[in-house]
C-alpha cells in the first residue's frame, strides 16, 4: 500500500506520452496542469480499482479479472471506455494465443534438432573409432619393425 499520497501518481514520463498523443502538435502544457492530469489519472485509476475490487470479492474470488474492471468501469459511468477496453483485450488474448503457438512450434522442432546432434555424436564416435584403429595399426607396425630391427 502506498504510504503518501505522491506514492499513488502515475509516472511522468506515461502521462507526458499520454498528453503528446492526445494533444495536437505546438500545444503546451503547464506544470500545474500536468500534475493535475497525473492526480486526476491516478484518483481514476484508484477509483477503477477499488470498484473492480468489491466486484472480485463479491465473487469470492482474491484475483481481479478482466470481466471485473469492465464491471467496474460500468459502475463508475465511463462506459464508452467498455468496448476500447474489450477490443484491446481480444487483441492481446489473440497476441498470447499467437505466442504460445509459436513456442510450441519451437518446441516440437528442437526434437529434431536433438536427433541432428545425435547423428553427429554418431558420426563423431566414428571418426574417434577410425582414428583408434589407425592409431592401432601404426603402433602394430612400429612394434613389428622393431621386432624386425632386434632379429
Amino acid at each position: 500500500m502506498a504510504e503518501r499520497p505522491e506514492d499513488l501518481n502515475m509516472l511522468n514520463a506515461v502521462i507526458t506520452r499520454i498528453i503528446k498523443e492526445v494533444l495536437p502538435d505546438g500545444v503546451n502544457v503547464s506544470k500545474e496542469a500536468h500534475s493535475t492530469i497525473s492526480r486526476a489519472a491516478s484518483i481514476l485509476i484508484l477509483d477503477a480499482t477499488s470498484c473492480a475490487n468489491n466486484f472480485a470479492m463479491k465473487s469470492k474470488r482474491k484475483m481481479l479479472s478482466a470481466s471485473a474492471v469492465l464491471a467496474a468501469m460500468e459502475k463508475v459511468e465511463f462506459n464508452h471506455f467498455i468496448t476500447p477496453l474489450k477490443d484491446l483485450l481480444e487483441g492481446m488474448r489473440h497476441f498470447k494465443r499467437e505466442r504460445k503457438e509459436a513456442s510450441e512450434q519451437k518446441k516440437d522442432k528442437k526434437p529434431e534438432s536433438e536427433e541432428h546432434y545425435k547423428s553427429r555424436e554418431d558420426e563423431n564416435e566414428e571418426d574417434t573409432e577410425e582414428v583408434k584403429m589407425v592409431e592401432d595399426d601404426a603402433q602394430k607396425e612400429i612394434e613389428n619393425e622393431e621386432v624386425d630391427v632386434e632379429n
